[in-house]
């Protein structure tokens, strides 16, 4: 199959450090072109890539310096990559919706005739900055929307999402497992929690439960400088509980260090305050064989099979009673639940499934409307088909 994806423009493919979004097109594009497709990247010069990569300008814009609410440069690379998909033969069009930018897709691609799916990678709305909220969302959905097969990335986002959307489905993402092996065959004695530093990740949680168990615990992830609120949390909250001992900070991580870090980690903590659409470090930690003690928000119980490949916790006080009965997990067998639902292999047999699905009822609905009926003299309606 011929398929073609335009990326969000902020980030590279995959990501130097964190962007769980560009994370996620990376696997399945990567997974599409090893099972033979003819797969075509939109994306900035930067990408790395099995791929065709067709790309408007050289670096990724975060990389570059532009800030998140700066949407010129960012629409001039949607702009063009619909363009080029409008002059070149495919099967179908993938696209993502993850920021506020990428709303321009829903008026850019109305008109085009090839099949087209979007991810909705992100919960809406998407019109704010900072503590401002506007009212666009609505005009696109209302305008746009019911043009687009939209695919949700867990039950849990999919009961978020606006009901103007065309919900086609629900696809969970997926880490290549052959990249995703254990770095070593014993774990360490520190468990480890891994995300964007911000309050609805719950790091200051994962704190309050380490040191409640007793159990030394390393924080990895990137402090976001472009949104005030992260680094005022992270230097109030958050470093001050740093004592280089039992709490540890180690930065942002890039694939290799993210892998060995969760290899050796006796379990990932995550004790989330939001409802979170997915969550990819729940799959990465799994597909090493680290299991998760996760509260249950958003799709954690999609993800983390309770006894099986972790815990889910109703609080601080539950997740630190299933720190000291994480060994009653085997590590082999929550990589294997890892494989059978959350492999990049799975996910990309998955949106092919749903491809197909698309493309036909393009097909039936392309076929109707080639059904008119039109009068002729002395006689009742005749169908002509065009």
């Amino acid at each position: 199959m011929k398929i073609a994806h335009i990326a969000p423009p902020w980030l590279a493919i995959p990501p130097k450090n964190y962007g769980g979004t560009e994370t996620v097109i990376s696997h399945l594009v990567e997974e599409q072109v090893a099972q033979g497709h003819d797969v075509t990247l939109l994306a900035p010069g930067d990408a790395r890539t099995a791929a065709r990569l067709v790309s408007f300008f050289d670096t990724s814009l975060i990389d570059s310096g532009v800030p998140w609410h700066a949407h010129l440069k960012a629409y001039y690379h949607l702009h063009e990559s619909v363009e080029y998909v409008r002059r070149h033969q495919f099967d179908i069009l993938h696209t993502h919706l993850s920021s506020s930018a990428d709303m321009y897709l829903f008026p850019l691609t109305v008109d085009l005739s090839i099949p087209h799916v979007m991810t909705i990678h992100s919960r809406f709305p998407f019109d704010h900055v900072g503590d401002w909220n506007g009212d666009a969302d609505r005009y696109y959905l209302r305008k746009w929307a019911s043009s687009v097969a939209a695919v949700a990335i867990s039950e849990s986002a999919r009961a978020q999402l606006p009901p103007d959307l065309n919900v086609v489905g629900v696809v969970h993402h997926g880490v290549p497992m052959a990249l995703f092996k254990p770095a070593v065959d014993t774990p360490e004695e520190f468990y480890v929690w891994l995300g964007r530093i911000v309050p609805e990740k719950g790091p200051h949680l994962a704190i309050a439960a380490a040191r409640r168990a007793g159990v030394p615990l390393v924080l990895a992830g990137i402090v976001d400088h472009h949104v005030p609120e992260a680094v005022s949390y992270f230097r109030e909250v958050i470093k001050p509980q740093i004592d280089g001992r039992q709490i540890r900070y180690c930065g942002p991580v890039s694939l290799s260090q993210k892998i060995d870090l969760l290899s050796r980690a006796r379990a990932m903590l995550n004790p989330l305050q939001w409802e979170e659409p997915f969550g990819m470090v729940m799959i990465e930690s799994m597909a090493l064989g680290c299991p998760v003690i996760a509260f249950p928000r958003g799709a954690a119980p999609e993800i983390v099979a309770h006894g099986k490949s972790g815990f889910l916790a109703r609080d601080v006080d539950e997740m630190v009673r299933y720190i000291k009965h994480i060994d009653l997990l085997d590590r082999s067998s929550v990589r294997a639940y890892a494989e059978a639902h959350f492999s990049a292999r799975v996910m990309a047999e998955q949106y092919l499934d749903l491809y197909h699905r698309v493309r036909a009822d393009a097909l039936l609905r392309a076929h109707r409307n080639s059904i008119s009926v039109t009068p002729i003299s002395g006689g009742g309606p005749e169908l002509v088909c065009a």
